[in-house]
């Protein structure tokens, strides 16, 4: 555990390191576009965060090479040159689209050839433990196929949900987190050597987030970009592909006893199966809302729009801390249930506390449509926000808080672009006159 805790530590100061060289690097080369009609951020913010993070991702696996135990992964699989090899071309093809907008075919087709040169070096899918079957041997062909399907599902699903601040790192970090969790419980408690890569692999990607984290919660001083958010989906995917297709299920030894505890027992054996899809439940909601939402308009499923799950927590009233805040809940109590669940599959009381907090979220979801109003004898007392409009006469009228500004922005000025004041962006006429030479001249330039 001290060996992953260091790597996991190096990868997450180098990333953290890197982010601000990275960052001016980024303005000085132009990779900051202008403001589309479906972002949030309303100042622009430079892009290419994934170039730390691919740093921060070669630093964690140079020093596991160095380390006592964990060389022994290096030696005996070629799955973290498979892992590199990978990352290494779909972090070229984020940085290019990050300065040159490449078309999404052309992303793609790179993401399918990153996948091809995973499997061709081994990090691919043997065989599938089906339940009531066992542990079913997969082909060439099949095993090649379910690998590229995980890696390109997985990497446009964090690619979709990358839209706010923080958002992204944030549930791919704890995405990372369970992940580590049953992998280290995997090979630590079954001592099976098979998952060690998949282990390796969470820590250095909890280290990645982590690092990056700080220079991109709300406000961000730079996004991660493609060349980041691609990166850590390609991560995340290898991770979920090593331990489900390279771990023998037999070597377990759970199928003992009676027929019923038979069934308890191998839940650790399915969990893989379900596990890489609860970690990113959220983002792959989101992804399949998406494509249905566009081809239903008759519109590509690659066109880009604002109605993805972050999108509509902004409109009903949440403000993009909360929004994020919520995202990151949903995200935990799915991926940390099922982690549970595999654990002990047959406590009643992991279900009813994961209906619990089930409850708290969505009360949370729907705290906007819950704002409180003072009475009417004490609305001369209280801030206007918690007035009725027009109830008191002379009053001033009710103005709603920051958090609903994004809900009363019609459709049709964020269709066409329009600038809506954010609580953290947003500057007073005085403000701009008395900021430094210089300061917003990419506002003036649109001006």
């Amino acid at each position: 555990m001290r060996e992953y805790l260091l790597t996991l530590c190096i990868t997450a100061a180098v990333t953290y390191l890197l982010t601000g060289p990275v960052r001016k690097f980024a303005i000085v080369a132009g990779a900051m576009p202008e403001i589309r009609a479906r972002d949030v951020h309303r100042e622009p913010t430079p892009r290419l965060g994934g170039i730390a993070m691919f740093f921060g991702l070669c630093a964690g696996l140079l020093v596991a090479d160095h380390l006592t135990n964990l060389n022994q992964v290096f030696e005996t699989s070629n799955e973290p040159r498979a892992l590199l090899s990978g990352a290494a071309l779909i972090w070229l093809i984020g940085v290019l689209d990050d300065k040159f907008e490449i078309d999404a075919l052309i992303k793609l087709g790179g993401q399918m050839i990153a996948a091809g040169v995973m499997v061709v070096q081994g990090l691919t899918i043997l065989w599938l433990p089906v339940p009531g079957v066992g542990s079913v041997a997969l082909t060439q062909w099949q095993g090649t196929l379910l690998t590229v399907a995980l890696v390109v599902i997985t990497i446009n699903a964090v690619n979709f949900v990358d839209g706010l601040d923080g958002l992204a790192a944030g549930m791919v970090c704890i995405a990372a987190t369970a992940f580590f969790l049953y992998a280290y419980r995997i090979w630590y408690s079954y001592g099976i050597e098979a998952a060690a890569p998949a282990t390796l692999f969470s820590a250095i990607l909890m280290g990645m987030c982590l690092g990056f984290l700080p220079h991109n919660m709300h406000p961000a001083r730079i996004f991660m970009g493609d060349s980041g958010s691609m990166l850590i989906g390609l991560v995340l995917a290898a991770g979920a592909i090593s331990v489900t297709g390279q771990v023998d299920p037999d070597a377990l030894n759970l199928y003992v006893g009676s027929e019923k505890e038979a069934v308890h027992q191998t839940v650790p054996v399915y969990i893989p199966l379900l596990l890489p899809l609860t970690i990113i439940a959220v983002p792959a909601a989101d992804l399949i809302l998406a494509i249905v939402r566009r081809t239903w308009r008759g519109q590509s499923p690659f066109a880009a729009d604002r109605g993805h799950l972050h999108h509509r927590l902004l409109e009903i009233g949440h403000s993009h801390s909360r929004a994020v805040l919520i995202m990151y809940f949903w995200s935990a109590l799915i991926a940390f249930g099922a982690l549970a669940y595999s654990v002990n599959s047959a406590s009643m009381w992991i279900v009813l506390g994961v209906v619990f907090l089930s409850a708290i979220g969505l009360l949370l979801l729907l705290l906007p449509r819950f704002t409180p109003r003072a009475p009417r004898w004490m609305e001369r007392f209280v801030p206007p926000r918690y007035r009725r409009r027009g109830a008191v006469a002379g009053a001033e009228p009710a103005v709603p808080s920051s958090a609903y500004a994004p809900a009363q922005a019609s459709g049709a000025a964020r269709e066409a672009g329009a600038r809506i004041p954010h609580g953290s962006t947003a500057l007073s006429e005085l403000e701009k006159a008395a900021a430094p030479a210089g300061f917003g001249a990419h506002e003036r330039e649109r001006a």
